[in-house]
Parts: structure tokens; C-alpha cells; sequence
């Protein structure tokens, strides 16, 4: 069986980073290890969310993994909420890293034109550094637009979306997947970049009149455990955008659908039937 680590904080309620990581790639059939860089009652957003940290527990992980000599089919990464947790990460890439295995980061920092609260353009900087030890990276538009600390754009073209995705990737990832591009009127979607072979893809989905948190871990989950099951990257993004969109909408079809995250439950049936065609 397949192995991935993923590294990112779990909220106990909210639907997002690790309750959606764990659950998704383990029905897909690959074993999930994790790294808690924090616990949260829920998600932030939240009122009154209560927060601990476990930035000093990573190390000793790793540490103790590295004893065991265990290795991981693939790394990937979320939401990373200090610059010593990116020093860590980094050191794990670098501790674990093989010739056979694979680095996924989503660089977790904003949207909508905006960087979420605490994190600030010296750590997208610093993200921006991580991201250049990565295979693959799938940034929104926002956080691409900060880790190359250019002006944010709500009305783009195919052209830019390129330009972009060629200078993220001259910053050291080899392929880069920028997610929730909406350049086509009706449609949302995703474009990659494979810096190797310099060629790209396009895929869109018919766009789901709502928004709703932690879809963005759900399609980064979805894609790392796609590429670790054996699919083609260009069939990963596929399966990753529709699984996505399905959770949408069961979500808003639903009218008693909970406000801080999809359905993304109720749509693993849907999921494990598709991995497995």
C-alpha cells in the first residue's frame, strides 16, 4: 500500500486541512500519516476558536520516523501558520525527500485578493522559498500573486494565467497548478504548468453558484492521492475538480448542508467509484 504524510493543522470541527486530508485520501485507498501542526476547536472562521500550538512536536516526529527509517510514497503539505513551521517543513523535505517520491505543497495564505489574517508579504516571501523544494504547488490566484509579489488581479486572460504559472514554477517547483482560475464566463477550473516538458493543461467545470470552506484542501487531497494511485497528472486534476465540484454541489443542494465546510462525506461514494474505472 501507498504512503503519504501530510502536514497541516486539524480543526475539530470545520472541514478543512486535516479532517478533510485524513478521510479523503484514506478512502482512496493510500495509507495517511500526519503531522498535527496545531489543534483548533474549529476553524478560524469561527468566533472564539480555541488554539493550540504544535510547532515543537514536529521534530520529534520526524525525528522519530527517521529511526524507524520510514519513508513516505508522498509529502504534502497545507496550511502552515509560522515561518519556524516553515524551517521545519523544509527540514522534513529535506530529511525525506527520495528520487522515488514526490513534494505536493498548496501554499495556504489567502484569497479573494487578500492574505488571511496573521500572515503578511515577508511570509509569503518565505513561502514562496518552500515552494521552490517542491515537485508540484497549487496556489490560488491570490497566493500566487503574493508569493511573486506582483498585484493581485480579479480579471485576467488565458496569457496571464500562463505567465504566472511559468514564473511560480522559475522559482524551483517543477510543475505548478493554479486552482480556481475563472477567466471563462460560466466555468471555473484549474491550469497547470510542467516546467520539463513546458507544456500545459486546461480543465474546466460548469461553476457552482456557491463558495464554501476548505474545497481548496479538498482538491489538494483529492490530486496528491490521485498522483500516488498511479493516474496521469492531467487525469489527478480531473478526478480532483470534479470530486470538488460534486462536494459543492451536494453541499448547496442540501438544506441542511452546515455553513464551515462541504459534503464531502456523503460524495466519497462517488469518489472511490471514479479512482476506480
Amino acid at each position: 500500500m501507498k504512503r503519504i504524510v501530510t502536514i497541516q493543522d486539524i480543526s475539530c470541527i470545520g472541514k478543512c486541512s486535516l479532517t478533510v486530508a485524513l478521510p479523503i485520501i484514506s478512502a482512496m485507498g493510500v495509507e495517511t500519516a500526519v503531522v498535527p501542526t496545531a489543534v483548533l476547536s474549529t476553524h478560524t472562521a469561527f468566533k472564539g476558536f480555541t488554539f493550540r500550538d504544535l510547532t515543537s512536536d514536529i521534530q520529534p516526529i520526524a525525528d522519530h520516523w527517521k529511526q524507524e527509517k520510514l519513508g513516505f510514497d508522498a509529502i504534502y503539505t497545507g496550511y502552515l501558520g509560522s515561518f519556524e513551521q516553515l524551517e521545519l517543513v523544509s527540514k522534513f523535505f529535506d530529511d525525506f525527500k527520495t528520487a522515488e517520491n514526490m513534494i505536493i505543497v498548496d501554499p495556504v495564505m489567502g484569497d479573494f485578493g487578500k492574505l488571511y489574517p496573521g500572515f503578511t508579504q515577508e511570509f509569503a516571501d518565505k513561502m514562496a522559498d518552500l515552494c521552490g523544494k517542491a515537485d508540484i504547488i497549487v496556489p490560488n490566484m491570490t497566493e500566487a500573486s503574493f508569493m511573486l509579489g506582483i498585484e493581485y488581479k480579479e480579471h485576467y486572460d488565458e496569457e496571464y494565467v500562463k505567465e504566472l504559472l511559468k514564473k511560480l514554477c522559475e522559482k524551483g517547483a517543477k510543475k505548478a497548478v493554479l486552482t480556481g482560475i475563472n477567466y471563462v464566463k460560466g466555468k471555473i477550473g484549474v491550469m497547470y504548468y510542467d516546467s520539463q516538458a513546458d507544456s500545459y493543461f486546461t480543465y474546466f467545470q460548469d461553476k457552482v453558484n456557491a463558495s464554501y470552506h476548505g474545497t481548496g484542501d479538498v482538491f489538494a487531497s483529492t490530486l496528491t492521492g490521485a498522483l500516488v494511485k498511479g493516474f496521469t497528472f492531467e487525469d489527478s486534476l480531473k478526478i480532483a475538480v470534479d470530486y470538488t465540484v460534486e462536494c459543492i454541489k451536494a453541499t448547496s443542494e442540501d438544506p441542511n448542508s452546515r455553513w464551515y465546510g462541504v459534503n464531502f462525506e456523503e460524495t466519497i461514494p462517488y469518489l472511490v467509484k471514479r479512482i476506480s474505472k
